[in-house]
């Protein structure tokens, strides 16, 4: 399990931000921002609550309690008209599981095609078959 210390650094390196973007963002000093990056210094709960804010984070995930990037907004989200991500979320944790681990794989499997989809060369004649 990652430290929070890396995980905020991740979270920065991402967005490809220098440190002292998030110093002032904090209200603090690169310098004094390095500490909280290597953990020579606690990060103030006013900074961690500012940053879980601006990376759109749950602080679950900055602590590194979990891999769950989404901040628990997310969970109202919708991924169709009629279906949040929370129920969603509630459905497949209702599955027993071997329910739970199809969806899994069916996921895996939908992300491997859009995934060879995106590979696919256009055709040059507009994506129409030949004729």
């Amino acid at each position: 399990m990652k430290q929070p210390m890396e995980i905020l650094r991740g979270l920065r390196e991402d967005r490809d931000l220098k440190q002292y973007v998030i110093a002032e963002l904090i209200g603090t000093s690169q310098q004094q921002y390095s500490k909280y990056e290597t953990g020579v210094t606690e990060l103030p709960l006013h900074a961690f609550a500012i940053l879980a804010d601006y990376y759109k984070v749950s602080a679950d995930y900055i602590l590194g309690i979990n891999d769950c990037k989404q901040s628990f907004d997310a969970l109202n989200r919708r991924i169709t008209p009629d279906c949040t991500v929370g129920a969603l979320v509630a459905n497949v944790l209702s599955l027993n599981k071997y329910g739970r681990n199809a969806v899994v794989e069916y996921i895996g499997l939908q992300k491997m095609k859009e995934e060879a989809d995106k590979k696919k060369k256009p055709r040059k004649n507009g994506g129409c078959p030949p004729k």
